[in-house]
């Protein structure tokens, strides 16, 4: 066994007892030891000197006058910084249940008088060693604690920039992969999809603008993707591919015998779009006949299926698209002005291919990869000639051209590099001259035309949200001066 002065460590020792013998002895015996020894005659005094000294060990007898032994103990036990110093009991008691008293009050041990002085030592010997352990292990706690708190407050700091950074990742993402296969590093377009992500979450009527082959059911699955109504179907029909006399029966369904061949009732389109998303694609090609009924659930969500005289109604969010100038229709009679004004509360423009060329060398990655996987070929390099030479051509079929040649590309691409070939570059060089003697104009020239046909797609508005400026990355001012120094004068009936 190890003694203070062994171990070089002084620990302080505190005897509380009211016989004058009993102390000496052991103050001696402990001294001896190594120990430093404090002495209490009382529980009172004992409880002031254990406040003060903090000693490592308290010897504590039970039978004292006054404040007992348990008295005593209790008292240091419910003061926390005498809490952990562990109590030994010296006692003349043999009763057990007197023993377990003192351990119910806090003490770890207990000595039976009269004492054996080696008992004594081994068992204070005993109890310091558990205490350092104790403190050791409480110390090894605390130190792990504040490492692991700072760890975890480094892996908060970590995850907040995570965060900040997957924000960042997911709107590059968007940029250059918008939702449903929409591939854009364009500023152009991208403004036409901060746009789309402003009235998705809404239950504002869209109309989507632009040529064909620009990807305008894409924005419209977008739209429904980015509602409140993503769970929900999206139903599309296209209103040039079937006959004047099918559609309406196709949008709003029909009874049994309504009319020849109409065996059994049709469910419409509305009705199955009910609570979700209709995208009334070619709204332009619409009969006029029918156009009435279209606008009577655009305003009162209600209608009667053919040969029905129940009326139903519905939830459905509109999305429409054409490639038509329905102002134009409207003016020759074949499409109804209040049915525009209520399909046109949130206009959209599909921007051309030949406004957003920067994507091109994305597309092309997109469909080698996609088309590619169909046909069992792999395409690691697009060399620059290529996407140069696509770069030059003017797109009339805009993407949907686009997709058609690197499909054909593909099939004639002999190895891993997309190679345009003899077909490719002969249909490029064929449309480019043509669009080049149908183009060739000056440097003024280009750029009325430019703006002009911005103003014609905004519809003459030059300020605002939807206006030419915001297209054309200008101050509305300073549009307006170009448009004067040009000589581009806006039509009568255009406001700005």
């Amino acid at each position: 066994m190890n003694t203070p002065l062994e171990s070089g460590i002084v620990s302080t020792i505190l005897i509380v007892d009211d016989v004058p013998n009993n102390i000496s002895v052991l103050f001696e015996t402990l001294t001896r030891s190594g120990y430093k020894v404090l002495v209490a005659r009382d529980g009172k005094n004992a409880i002031e000197q254990a406040g003060l000294a903090l000693p490592d060990l308290i010897l504590l007898d039970v039978m004292m006058p006054g404040m007992d032994g348990f008295e005593t103990c209790r008292r240091l036990k419910q003061n926390p910084a005498t809490q952990p110093i562990p109590v030994l009991f010296m006692t003349a008691l043999a009763e057990t249940i007197d023993k377990v008293n003192g351990f119910n009050m806090g003490a770890v041990d207990y000595i039976t008088k009269p004492f054996q002085l080696q008992e004594v030592l081994s068992r204070i010997h005993t109890h310091l060693l558990l205490r350092r352990l104790q403190q050791s292990m409480e110390q090894l706690v605390a130190e792990r604690t504040a490492e692991l708190a700072k760890a975890l407050a480094e892996v908060e700091k970590l995850k907040d920039k995570l965060q900040t950074e997957n924000t960042f990742l997911r709107d590059e993402i968007k940029q250059t992969k918008h939702y449903d296969n929409i591939i854009t590093q364009s500023k152009a377009f991208k403004k036409v999809l901060r746009s789309l992500e402003q009235v998705a979450p809404t239950n504002t009527t869209v109309l989507i603008l632009g040529e064909s082959g620009t990807g305008k059911e894409l924005l419209a699955r977008a739209v429904h993707t980015l509602s409140g109504r993503k769970n929900r179907l999206m139903v599309k029909i296209n209103c040039a591919a079937l006959p004047a006399t099918l559609i309406e029966s196709e949008l709003f369904g029909h009874e049994k015998g309504s009319f020849t061949g109409a065996t059994a009732q049709k469910i419409g389109r509305f009705e199955q779009a009910d609570g979700g998303t209709i995208f009334l694609d070619e709204i332009g090609e619409m009969p006029l006949d029918l156009q009435p009924k279209l606008l009577r659930v655009l305003q009162e969500g209600e209608f009667e299926r053919v040969g029905g005289t129940k009326t139903l109604k519905v939830n459905v969010r509109v999305v429409a698209a054409t490639n038509r100038d329905l102002e134009t229709e409207i003016a020759q009679g074949r499409f109804r002005e209040d049915l525009y004004y209520r399909l046109n509360v949130f206009p959209i423009m599909s921007l051309p291919l030949r406004s957003r060329k920067e994507d091109i060398p994305l597309l092309v990655d997109h469909f080698c990869a996609k088309h590619g996987a169909d046909m069992g070929k792999t395409i690691e390099s697009v060399p620059t000639t290529v996407i140069d030479a696509l770069t030059e051509y003017n797109w009339p079929g805009n993407i949907r051209e686009l997709e058609n040649l690197v499909q054909r590309l593909l099939i004639t691409s002999p190895g891993r590099t997309l190679v345009l070939g003899e077909a490719g570059a002969a249909l490029l060089r064929k449309k480019t001259s043509a669009t080049q003697k149908n183009t060739l104009m000056t440097m003024e020239e280009a750029e009325r035309a430019h703006i002009t046909a911005v103003l014609e797609i905004t519809h003459w508005k030059v300020s605002g949200e939807h206006g030419a400026a915001r297209l054309l990355d200008m101050i509305p001012t300073t549009l307006d001066s170009r448009m004067r120094k040009l000589g581009i004068r806006r039509p009568t009936g255009f406001t700005s």
